[in-house]
């Protein structure tokens, strides 16, 4: 790429490092909740040495001790092994062509980025690139990022990389080390302009989300900032041109490498509400463990800038957990690649064969209207004060007790349906949990 392109990448990257003053942010300013004000490194956090026991520290040590092997290809690397070692199918390949990126020099519209996910592994690949990034959800650390040399070799390290951080570490990660979908508009072909951007989740109208991302499958009828390489003018609360209407990328770009000829919407809308609900999940672990900390050490005052309340933080987790805000969905969604089918067909099932994992997309992402990522290891470690605090507000909302007037998007039957599938799937929950929803 020649050196203007490079330029424009560095300014783009300067969004998600922090560089910059993001403009565009008004958007979803009145949906930020509180944020995790310790250091990661806490003593009752320990996330730089900690021990750690996610999907990715478990592969690396048995590619070391030569049980598991990682086949290289000569276009895509390791990417494929890694792929199918850490379960995480091709069909949730969604492409973003900003250079928001420790690559973000090799990254534009002829070469975007591809990631892949499964509700606790994402994995990035960019062609040409020298490394193919990992972020993995710990039960208890968070989330770990980790690259691998694209080079061949018969035992490949998967290391640590917390250069990461630059980005994953702010605000809008609620201040832990975490996850996040960024909205990039396309720049202008001008050297003095820096990109425009915020982050997005399955709060954020569809009509303000997905700028410098391809999608795949999204009707006419809706209106996005994805699809286009033009530089767009974003007016707050002014629906944007209709974007190009893409069935697959053929014709885009040369795919060669690319695993399927998708960008697939609905991995898209599942990948936004993931990134969000797993960093609520590790904030509120967090908060637990400095209280508990804090509390073996009554005589030492607290360093954060606030007391921490986990009921607080329970309820913002509960809402988001129970999509209370989520932003309506047009009926006629459909995936294109085949994630859709996937990932409904994850379970685990209740006695009437339901999952939280069945989607819905006329006019909602879910079915039943509760993440899965209840069922994540990370939920089932948090401390005990955490997982009562959730718990206890959880079954508030379901059962009718909390009354403000933004539960009343959950009908009664929704309400049954969640409490009965969680009775069939969560070993753990309250007995409280089995008296009768009103």
């Amino acid at each position: 790429m020649g050196m203007q392109s490079d330029r424009r990448a560095e300014r783009v990257l300067c969004v998600a490092t922090g560089l910059l003053v993001v403009a565009g942010m008004t958007t979803l300013s009145g949906q930020r909740g509180g944020a995790f004000r310790e250091s990661r490194d806490h003593p009752a956090i320990r996330y730089s040495d900690g021990p750690t026991s996610d999907a990715v520290t478990a592969l690396d040590r048995a590619v070391q001790a030569g049980q598991t092997t990682l086949a290289f290809e000569p276009t895509t690397g390791y990417l494929h092994a890694v792929l199918d070692a850490l379960d995480v199918p091709v069909e949730s390949q969604v492409t973003v062509f900003s250079g928001t990126s420790l690559q973000a020099s090799r990254i534009s519209a002829e070469n975007p980025r591809a990631l892949f996910f499964n509700d606790t592994v994402a994995v990035a690949w960019v062609r040409g690139g020298n490394l193919l990034e990992i972020a993995s959800l710990d039960p208890t650390q968070g989330v770990l990022f980790y690259s691998i040399d694209q080079e061949p070799t018969d035992r490949p390290a998967i290391t640590r990389n917390d250069r990461c951080l630059a980005c994953h570490l702010s605000w809008d990660t609620l201040g832990i080390p975490g996850l996040m979908t960024i909205n990039t508009l396309p720049m202008p072909d001008d050297p003095n302009a820096y990109a425009v951007g915020w982050t997005t989740d399955h709060r954020t109208p569809l009509s303000e989300r997905w700028g410098s991302w391809y999608v795949t499958g999204a009707p006419p009828t809706v209106r996005h900032l994805g699809n286009t390489t033009e530089p767009i003018e974003y007016v707050p609360g002014v629906l944007p041109d209709p974007a190009p209407v893409l069935d697959t990328l053929e014709g885009l770009f040369d795919l060669t490498g690319y695993a399927t000829p998708y960008s697939d919407i609905v991995a898209m809308l599942v990948l936004e509400h993931r990134n969000h609900m797993t960093n609520l999940l590790i904030r509120i672990g967090w908060e637990a463990r400095v209280l508990e900390h804090q509390a073996a050490r009554p005589s030492r005052p607290a360093s954060g800038q606030q007391e921490i309340s986990l009921e607080d933080t329970a309820v913002e987790l509960v809402d988001y957990l129970l999509f209370v805000d989520e932003a309506p969905l047009p009926s006629g969604i459909r995936g294109t690649s085949g994630f859709a089918e996937w990932y409904s067909a994850l379970g685990p099932f209740d006695g009437r064969d339901r999952s939280l994992h069945h989607l819905d997309l006329d006019g909602r992402l879910l079915r039943y209207p509760c993440s899965p990522l209840i069922y994540t290891e990370t939920f089932d470690a948090l401390p005990d004060a955490a997982k009562d605090a959730v718990y206890h507000r959880l079954w508030e909302v379901l059962s009718g007790t909390a009354t403000e007037d933004r539960y009343t998007r959950l009908d009664p039957d929704d309400r049954r349906a969640i409490v009965d599938i969680l009775r069939d799937t969560k070993p753990d929950l309250p007995e409280y949990f089995q008296d009768t929803v009103g």
